[in-house]
């Protein structure tokens, strides 16, 4: 899990400006991802809020980003109401094994959805299921 705040306008620098916080990572307007990449026409400001081994279900990471404190949400609902920066929880979720019950599904408490709409943030969730297909042999299509 992690908060993305994007920009067409504002530079990493100035963003952390505004939010009194540092990013775990950033790119800038204009940088490029390699020499023959076009440059970027907009700022991200990444937060992650993951957990230590990785394995951790979302409803786990939520007192991470509570932790960030309320200062950081108004902050960050103060540049989205300016119009210059839009922000997202992003939520990963791989499954792999999908007749197990505890990796499916997202429950998100009253008080993470009290701080994303504080931060005036729209939620992503991007779920990867990973399983054993079975492979058809040209036999079972042969007829």
């Amino acid at each position: 899990m992690y908060l993305r705040v994007v920009s067409e306008s504002l530079q990493p620098e100035e963003i952390t400006r505004s939010l009194g916080a540092e990013p775990d990572e950033s790119t800038s307007i204009g940088s490029r991802w390699r020499p023959q990449s076009p440059p970027r026409s907009r700022a991200t400001w990444i937060r992650h809020a993951g957990a230590v081994g990785g394995g951790a279900r979302p409803e786990d990471l939520e007192p991470v980003v509570l932790g960030w404190g309320t200062d950081l949400a108004d902050a960050l609902g103060r540049l989205v109401d300016s119009g210059e920066v839009a922000v997202s929880l992003e939520i990963v979720q791989k499954i792999r094994d999908p007749d197990d019950p505890q990796q499916k599904g997202i429950f998100l408490g009253a008080d993470l959805l009290a701080w994303l709409g504080a931060a005036r943030a729209s939620l992503d969730i991007d779920q990867y299921v990973y399983h054993e297909c079975g492979d058809e042999s040209d036999d079972a299509v042969s007829r």
